[in-house]
């Protein structure tokens, strides 16, 4: 297709997407405050974890039955809140159908195996983000009792809404992008860009390399997260270094030998069937020639002596010197 015809089909998806969005964004904002079929309401699932936390270790709001409040410090504050998280609901909601117009726009320049790769690596990253949101889900209720109780005897935490849920989705982020790391190890792998014999020299390396990550980028800094994301994204590297062992041993396999030579070396050439290896030339014997039948009349002498370089005479009876030299 011309130019103008991409970037209508491109306007085209964008608008698809950006529809589900908000249909979605709207559905969680009603799913913020209602459950509905015995699911829970989306903010009850989201505030679990604080409301995990022992009542000494936070501020106790409320009547006696409904304690496990945040606070709002502004007027406009618990509406802003609903419609972040609600947002952030509708592009996970909407998902599926923003992630199929991105693939159907970059299929079309795809070739047979780029697609079979491609379906793979996107489900995975799919799962690997979703495993990595629930365990950073479970993690935050020991990361939030340690960092609410470590001064509980001098003072109580009464956090705002605003910050909880900072916390909390910063929190889901860094899980769920950082275990896509074992995923962009076996696509470089898969690309040729990365072997395992280099992997496999840097695993010490590497693992150091997790754990100064994870204390960076835990927003926290919990020993209890901190531990949890570098002893996860570990195992998973792990995993994915595993992958690149099989996967390099199964290309060796069906790859020419010769095909692994550096280009600034000559392969190795083995002799053909049946033929041989090569040894040194013999001398080359010299040109004969038969004797001119009777009645042909006479001719040159039948043998070029060795470094004769005179040209070859005529036959007396005609023809041309280069008849009948076998």
């Amino acid at each position: 297709m011309p130019l103008i015809e991409h970037i209508y089909e491109l306007r085209t998806r964008l608008l698809i997407s950006v529809a589900a969005i908000v249909v979605t964004l709207g559905f969680g904002f009603y799913w913020y405050g209602t459950g509905f079929f015995g699911v829970p309401s989306l903010g009850g699932i989201l505030t679990g974890p604080y409301c995990d936390i022992p009542p000494g270790a936070r501020l106790q709001l409320g009547d006696a039955g409904d304690e496990c409040r945040l606070l709002a410090t502004g007027p406009f504050e618990q509406f802003m809140l609903r419609l972040k998280v609600a947002a952030t609901a509708g592009i996970v909601l909407a998902s599926p159908v923003w992630l199929y117009q991105l693939w159907a726009f970059i299929t079309p320049g795809l070739h047979k195996n780029e697609k079979r790769y491609g379906i793979v690596f996107t489900i995975l990253a799919a799962v690997l983000f979703i495993g990595g949101a629930v365990l950073a889900y479970v993690v935050i209720v020991h990361a939030l009792e340690f960092l609410l109780s470590i001064g509980d005897n001098v003072q109580t935490t009464a956090l705002s809404g605003s910050q909880y849920f900072a916390f909390l989705i910063q929190l889901i982020l860094i899980f769920g992008v950082s275990f896509e790391i074992p995923l962009l190890i076996a696509m470089l792998n898969v690309a040729g860009v990365v072997s395992y014999e280099a992997l496999a020299r840097s695993r010490r390396g590497i693992i150091m390399g997790i754990f100064v990550f994870a204390a960076v980028a835990s927003p926290g800094q919990d020993p209890f997260s901190m531990l949890a994301l570098a002893v996860a994204v570990c195992i998973l590297v792990e995993a994915a270094i595993q992958f690149t062992r099989l996967h390099d041993k199964r290309k060796k396999k069906s790859r020419e030998d010769w095909l692994e030579v550096d280009d600034e070396s000559a392969s190795p050439l083995a002799p053909a069937d049946g033929l041989g290896g090569s040894g040194p030339l013999e001398r080359p014997q010299p040109l004969t020639r038969p004797t001119p039948s009777a009645g042909a009349g006479a001719g040159v002498s039948a043998t070029r002596a060795p470094g004769d370089t005179r040209p070859l005479q005529a036959p007396a009876g005609g023809g041309s010197i280069y008849d009948d030299i076998t």
